[in-house]
């Protein structure tokens, strides 16, 4: 908690300063309080003297003017300080949140971040609120009370010393016992949030497959695991209140029986005692507040650091110090490839095996990569390497003849446009969502790149064309609709290298031909206009996406199993054949051997292309 105050409470300074100060003066009135009462009992109900009464009724009645006054400084200082500590926690988690590599996010998990951005931030305001409001206000009203009380009588004052050991035993029992619970709770929300981010995003799937009751039983297990632990808390702070105030209670009888003999043998005044029991009740009833607050500061500081933990989280990939790096120029004589793998190995954490083992290739500028392979071979991740949204372990990873360590991320990622697996838009408009990489587009590059990626037909359908709405997660187009704009966004701004991670498996074999087509003709296009040809990496599953590629890598379990051309992979490359023998049909595995214009047929991929040339589709 300290550690944040001294991040983001500099320049709310003024406003700790001055809140606490109002509420200082108010606790003055406070504890002057008991005093002018007991005035009025001695000096105006004691004597029968209306006047008096009147007068130290009016008396109080400014002070309570004045305390309220103050107060309401010190709310506005409080309300000040906290949001505007909270806004800035929260600014600063989700820029440093949108700093860290996959690798941290991963390790993170998305509903933990959530939490922590969300209901700890919260934790956090409350504390801040409570610590300008109240931390000056409890403290010093039970000392001062308890300095008043003994100069008004030490016999009594005795009480005190009895009384206030006793609460603060109770405290320190409870409070030990309950911090553990608090950082549970707060692990558990982060479970609960995890459910729900499932749960709600996975909705179709729940239903298709009629796991509605499992999932409510999934959800109810974690709100009782979390219910569980917060009434097992409750239990245990239920015990301060209570117990506390029995305390209390028990040193105003002792407080009135003592006093009482006092004041019959004339040593205390009634009002004396009266100013007393005030003070007793005062002390007490702040020692509770207190421990209240210990019991706020203790979820804050289990949230603070939770907090902290994020912000202190060194992102794994940072281009601090790098320069730009210069581009290729066209025609240069010897040209530098687009992309190089020399030997890149890569793995999720320290001890787990390689997701990408010992990877070795080179890609002229201009071609085109097929990477294919069974589930979970590696593909995403070593495409991954390129754009360093992970950093190879060993090896390294060059784009146009530099380190991907080497490069500014943002010339980088401006230079290699990505195509994620899973399609994802933003609400707003298709505008707006194809603008992310040059805000600076016209309509004719958006019109050219939606072309390009198949999209313009039912985007001009839409009536608004590009100002139609988008939907959160582009929920209002179909699973194709949405490739089809993410591929479209990702070639608004010119980028020299794509990178479409089986990003075209919603699309079918026509539409899929017909992007390929016009992906090639683009790189052929900027070749012949003085340009750098585009060089694109393609990730699928189907061998009609990738056997057209000037190379294809084959993984198997992240290793490379085989690097060359379709027809000679089906020769040299058992896995590649299989694959092959899966997808194709008995005639084209047939013509394949040494056929240099064979076709692939769940769709006839090759001969759909030339259709398409035709066409113009």
């Amino acid at each position: 908690m300290i550690e944040l105050l001294r991040r983001f409470g500099g320049k709310f300074r003024r406003y700790m300063v001055i809140g606490p100060a109002c509420k200082l003066i108010e606790v003055i009135f406070d504890l002057l309080t008991p005093l002018v009462i007991a005035q009025m009992i001695d000096k105006g109900i004691g004597a029968h003297d209306v006047n008096a009464v009147i007068h130290y009724g009016m008396v109080l009645g400014a002070m309570a003017v004045i305390g309220i006054s103050f107060t309401l400084v010190c709310q506005k200082m409080a309300a000040l300080t906290s949001q505007g500590m909270g806004t800035d926690i929260r600014g600063a988690l989700y820029q440093h949140i949108n700093k860290l590599s996959y690798a941290e996010l991963d390790r993170f998990g998305t509903p933990s971040l959530i939490t922590r951005i969300t209901n700890d931030v919260n934790q956090v305001q409350l504390a801040v609120a409570l610590g300008v409001r109240m931390l000056i206000r409890w403290p010093f009203l039970a000392v001062g009370s308890m300095v008043a009380a003994l100069a008004i009588d030490l016999k009594l004052g005795m009480i005190f010393l009895i009384c206030t050991p006793a609460i603060g035993l109770v405290f320190w029992f409870v409070m030990a016992r309950c911090i553990p619970y608090y950082k549970q709770l707060q692990a558990k929300l982060d479970r609960i949030a995890l459910i729900c981010r499932e749960g709600l995003s996975g909705a179709r799937v729940v239903r298709a497959f009629v796991r509605e009751d499992h999932e409510r039983e999934r959800f109810a297990q974690a709100a009782d695991d979390q219910a569980h632990t917060a009434i097992a808390v409750g239990k245990l702070s239920s015990i301060l209140n209570p117990v506390t105030f029995l305390v209390m209670n028990l040193g105003v009888c002792a407080i009135l029986w003592v006093g009482g003999i006092q004041v019959n043998v004339g040593e205390l005044t009634q009002g004396q005692v009266m100013a007393f029991v005030n003070y007793m009740t005062q002390t007490l009833t702040s020692i509770v507040y207190v421990a209240n607050l210990v019991v706020v500061f203790t979820k804050a500081s289990a949230s603070a650091s939770r907090i902290n933990e994020v912000l202190n989280c060194v992102p794994s990939i940072t281009d601090e110090g790098n320069q730009p790096v210069a581009l290729p120029k066209p025609g240069n004589a010897a040209p530098v490839p687009a992309l190089s793998f020399d030997h890149a190995s890569f793995s999720f954490g320290a001890g787990a095996a390689n997701a990408v083992n010992d990877v070795t290739l080179e890609l002229p500028l201009g071609k085109t990569l097929g990477v294919i392979g069974g589930t979970g071979s590696g593909k995403s991740t070593l495409v991954s390497l390129i754009s360093r949204l992970y950093d190879a372990g060993t090896g390294s990873v060059s784009v146009m003849g530099s380190d991907v360590r080497a490069w500014p991320l943002d010339q980088l990622r401006h230079v290699v446009a990505t195509v994620p697996q899973r399609a994802s838009l933003v609400s707003g408009t298709i505008r707006s969502n194809l603008t992310w990489r040059d805000e600076s587009a016209t309509d004719e590059e958006l019109w050219a790149a939606l072309d390009m990626a198949q999209a313009s037909e039912f985007v001009r359908n839409k009536q608004q064309g590009l100002d139609a709405p988008v939907e959160a997660g582009g929920k209002n187009f179909s699973g194709g609709q949405r490739q089809r704009l993410t591929i479209a966004r990702a070639l608004v701004g010119s980028p020299q290298i794509l990178i479409m991670d089986d990003s075209a498996s919603a699309l079918d074999f026509k539409t899929d031909a017909a992007l390929r087509h016009a992906i090639r003709e683009r790189s052929m296009r900027g070749a012949a206009e003085g340009g750098l040809p585009l060089t694109t990496v393609i990730v699928s599953q189907r061998v009609s996406t990738v056997r057209d590629a000037d190379m294809i890598c084959v993984l198997d379990h992240g290793s490379v199993a085989g690097l060359g051309t379709h027809d000679e992979l089906y020769t040299t490359c058992q896995l590649y054949r299989e694959i092959c023998q899966s997808q194709l049909r008995r005639e084209e595995l047939e013509g394949q051997q040494g056929s240099a214009t064979s076709t692939s047929t769940p769709g006839a991929a090759c001969a759909l292309a030339s259709t398409c040339a035709k066409e113009g589709c």
